[in-house]
């Protein structure tokens, strides 16, 4: 049975990411959340070495959760492209090294990606909801599209500036912040969490649980 989480409760946003911690709170906040940060609290960073995304987000739920005494969202997410195999994938922060240099992560991508034609890409977001006594649950959302170069737009974060989605016009870098969280891989997942931790009618993203 999915657990609820109830209007006032408070909720550990276990992520270290700006970016990230902007997008799942401005999900969060017409649900009548009390959301605070890892960071806030002064949690650490647990290592991430699961082999997928939906790993590392049980991962960090778990470790803020546990340290926390509370529940906690976790989001495990990255960019992945057809062409190099799924790369970056689940190493995508990695990609852009200790000083989170996105744009030396970008040109990365697109040096490797060289001439070929294979422009298609996907963003992956896993979503993992823990309790304490050590209870989770996992959702997906993705979304495809194509990289574009050279990158587009100063809006977003990460890998946003070279992301196209599929029949769109604007790159992730360029969307205002409601027409990203509209379509995202974050919030396909989020519309699962909805449904299962607050009992909110889903949208029709189809993600699901695992």
């Amino acid at each position: 049975m999915p657990r609820k989480i109830a209007p006032g409760e408070k909720l550990v946003l276990a992520s270290h990411n700006p970016g990230k911690l902007r997008e799942i709170e401005a999900l969060l906040r017409p649900h009548g959340v009390d959301v605070v940060s890892a960071g806030a609290l002064g949690l650490p960073e647990p290592e991430e070495n699961a082999p997928d995304f939906a790993g590392n987000a049980r991962i960090k739920a778990l470790a803020a959760a546990t340290a926390g005494g509370l529940p906690a969202l976790s989001d495990d997410s990255g960019f992945c492209v057809a062409a190099l195999g799924g790369e970056p994938g689940v190493l995508s922060a990695r990609w852009a090294g200790p000083a989170k240099d996105f744009k030396a992560a970008m040109e990365a991508v697109n040096e490797k990606l060289g001439t070929t034609d294979d422009r298609r890409a996907w963003f992956v977001a896993a979503l993992c909801v823990a309790w304490p006594d050590g209870h989770t649950e996992t959702f997906l959302g993705r979304i495809d599209g194509a990289v574009v170069w050279p990158p587009r737009g100063a809006k977003g974060f990460g890998y946003d500036p070279i992301f196209l989605p599929a029949e769109g016009q604007r790159t992730f870098g360029e969307m205002d912040p409601d027409e990203k969280h509209a379509i995202s891989h974050r919030a396909r997942a989020f519309a699962q969490v909805l449904a299962s931790c607050f009992g909110r009618v889903p949208s029709s993203f189809q993600s699901g649980a695992v």
